[in-house]
């Protein structure tokens, strides 16, 4: 067994005792939408992530609200917040509370496999939610993503390989995701995002983004040279004593195209 069909065979369990409207009641701030921003500029998606199967514990005791509010102000282009608990100690609650505090938008970085996660990130005040290839069959992957659009979320389909990035053309997908870990294995290249941008439709109008493994402006500015339009980076910025100087860092790196 695989390590995503662990964290895949643990949801399967824990959404039957899911219940709905985890935002129940709460005002939201209007967002904006993160296409729009990376069709004009590149931008980085910056993460809230506690822990992580392959590196353990980063940074547990995150005040998360104050971590958002210095995304923002570095000029994020959007927030992720990983809001699985068993394998990456997030929570629903997480997402929230940080919907709640910002204007950006707002992604619901979990392993979807049922249409009742993305009513709870919706109601929790995400504008985002991820579909993982490699996580569903294609027929789940093409329900979740009718079912995601028809609530006005965005969608990221985030993919691995040549394969997937077909799939996720096929569903014709806007912001498609190449992430550079293996999720079978939790290997990282940022090569990855080199090896798929030479087979992505640009000039279809279509967003690619760069996923993991991005620790330095350099990385920044070679996944942008590759036609990234967007970085989603979580350990870096929570093991930055500044997260804010690295966001814009990482932005001045970007290739202008």
């Amino acid at each position: 067994m695989t390590i995503l069909d662990k964290i895949i065979a643990t949801k399967r369990e824990e959404i039957q005792h899911y219940t709905n409207s985890p935002g129940e009641n709460c005002v939201f701030p209007e967002k904006t939408r993160l296409a729009d921003h990376l069709r004009n500029r590149n931008g980085v998606i910056s993460e809230i992530k506690r822990a992580s199967p392959s590196k353990g514990d980063i940074h547990t005791t995150v005040n998360i609200v104050e971590q958002a509010k210095k995304y923002e102000q570095a000029g994020a282009a959007a927030i992720s917040v990983l809001t699985d608990e068993t394998y990456f100690k997030g929570s629903i609650d997480d997402l929230r509370q940080v919907a709640q505090a910002v204007s950006v938008p707002v992604l619901c970085k979990d392993f979807m496999i049922s249409e009742i996660q993305i009513d709870r990130a919706k109601s929790a005040g995400a504008t985002i939610i991820l579909l993982i290839v490699a996580a569903l069959e294609k027929e789940e992957l093409q329900r979740l993503y009718q079912y995601a659009k028809a609530q006005d979320l965005e969608i990221l389909v985030e993919v691995h390989d040549e394969e997937e990035l077909e799939t996720a053309l096929e569903l014709d997908a806007l912001l498609i995701g190449v992430n550079n870990r293996d999720l079978k294995t939790f290997n990282v290249s940022l090569e990855r995002t080199a090896e798929l941008a030479k087979k992505f439709p640009f000039d279809s109008g279509r967003i690619l983004i760069s996923e993991s493994g991005l620790h330095t402006k350099e990385d920044a500015r070679f996944v942008y040279s590759c036609g990234a339009s967007g970085i989603l980076v979580g350990e870096a910025l929570m093991r930055s004593e500044n997260p804010g100087v690295w966001i814009r860092e990482a932005i001045k790196g970007e290739v202008v195209r």
